[in-house]
Order: C-alpha cells, then sequence, then structure tokens
C-alpha cells in the first residue's frame, strides 16, 4: 500500500520489536505498528511508539487489519502535534 502511494519501506515481518514497517518519502518518517484479529496495542506499547516517533522525527501509526472490516489507522505520534 505505502510503496504504491510513492514511499520507499522496509518491513519487519512478524517480529515482536514495537516496529513493523519503517516508510520515507521526501523527507517524511512514517512508523507503522501493524495489528490484525483482535490484536491491540496496550499503553506500554504506546509509550514505546512514541519514543520512536521523537527519535525518528516522524509519524508513528498502528494500523488494525480487522476480518471483514477496512484498515483503521490511529496516530500514536506526530512531530506537528507532539513538538517538545
Amino acid at each position: 500500500m505505502l510503496r504504491g502511494e510513492g514511499w520507499l519501506c522496509t518491513r519487519s515481518a512478524a517480529s515482536h520489536g514495537p516496529v513493523d514497517i519503517i516508510a520515507a518519502r521526501g523527507g517524511e518518517i512514517l512508523l507503522v505498528q501493524v495489528k490484525s484479529g483482535q490484536g491491540r496495542a496496550n499503553r506500554e506499547e504506546k509509550e514505546v511508539l512514541k519514543v520512536w516517533g521523537k527519535s525518528f522525527r516522524g509519524r508513528v501509526e498502528i494500523w488494525k487489519f480487522r476480518k471483514g472490516r477496512r484498515l483503521e489507522k490511529e496516530t500514536v505520534f506526530s512531530k506537528e502535534t507532539n513538538a517538545k
């Protein structure tokens, strides 16, 4: 999906790390954690993702793929909204 939108991507499939996809486009960085089925990110995982977002100065999203539904995206960190 991201490559189709012009992003340069790398992924860590089936990883147990905080970030599944790192993408870049035009100086912008996007970090994605992918969840499927009933998978959810807890508060601690979201805090770790925020640290990654700050370190990369990028946007962090959790993408939820649910059976029979469309993709749900949750922004966990964005340098524009969390500048400090």
